[in-house]
């Protein structure tokens, strides 16, 4: 479906079903140059389980149209947004990498503004500082493709998914690759890569919005993980109120290369 946010039509994977105003509602915010088909197991499994789901493409990202945020305040705000123009009052927050950022951001100051609202909030390969090396924040406008390649060096531990995310015989690797090579292409105005890389090393706020974050979070980490170590989100983790900390045996693209821990991890959280 798509919802005029901010002036601009958004974009929101409801995985198949219609919103439903009765229901809660799970916001999924991807991280820099993925869309909203990085969650399809999970958000296919909430939908038809009782849920609205709202997987976002992020402004200029895809299917949705607008500027793509270059802070994660700035993508905060579209979150909030989105929540008031379909006026929902109960929302969990679901991001991975930089969207977990935004995740955590749109939590915090939407607890000032509406108490409550944001019920659960679930980071998935998350850290604190978000700090891009100079050479892949150049390389990303230099030479995307390369950059891309890097990335995916570090983000899997794994060549194949499990079957209950991509299918049977698909490449990790390659299918991740062209993910990104499609969202770049996506937007031929603005160079997302790089817009995203910015906004994750300039982003300083998480200390502040941590304490301010009232719900139970979720820290989902992979063990594996060389993009953002689980070792690098323990600061968040110290400052949060309410923590409950997963560990899976999987890289920096948890929901593909362990999509049943990821699910189930999301079950146990969202239990009533």
């Amino acid at each position: 479906m798509k919802i005029s946010v901010r002036g601009h039509l958004l974009y929101a994977y409801t995985g198949g079903k219609p919103f439903n105003p009765a229901q809660p509602t799970a916001v999924f915010i991807h991280g820099v140059l993925n869309d909203h088909s990085v969650w399809i197991l999970q958000t296919r499994y909430l939908a038809h389980h009782g849920w609205n789901v709202l997987a976002i493409d992020l402004p200029g990202h895809c299917k949705s149209e607008g500027p793509p945020p270059h802070s994660v305040q700035e993508a905060a705000n579209t979150v909030i947004a989105l929540l008031d123009a379909l006026k929902i009052e109960k929302a969990a927050l679901i991001g991975h990498s930089l969207g977990s950022l935004i995740a955590l951001e749109a939590a915090a100051r939407d607890s000032e503004a509406h108490p409550g609202r944001v019920s659960h909030l679930m980071m998935v390969g998350t850290a604190y500082p978000m700090r891009v090396s100079p050479a892949l924040l150049d390389l990303s406008v230099s030479a995307p493709f390369k950059a891309i390649d890097m990335v995916n060096r570090f983000s899997h531990s794994t060549l194949a998914p499990p079957p209950s995310a991509l299918g049977p015989g698909t490449w990790l690797y390659g299918g991740s690759k062209a993910l990104m090579r499609r969202v770049l292409a996506s937007n031929t105005l603005v160079n997302v890569f790089h817009t995203g890389f910015k906004a994750c090393d300039d982003y300083q706020g998480a200390e502040a919005a941590m304490p301010l974050v009232t719900c139970p979070t979720l820290f989902v980490l992979g063990s594996a993980d060389q993009m953002t170590p689980p070792k690098s989100a323990q600061s968040l983790i110290d400052l949060c109120g309410k923590p409950t900390v997963v560990k899976l045996p999987a890289g920096h693209s948890l929901m593909t290369e362990a999509p049943e821990g990821v699910l189930q991890s999301f079950k146990d959280f969202l239990k009533p």
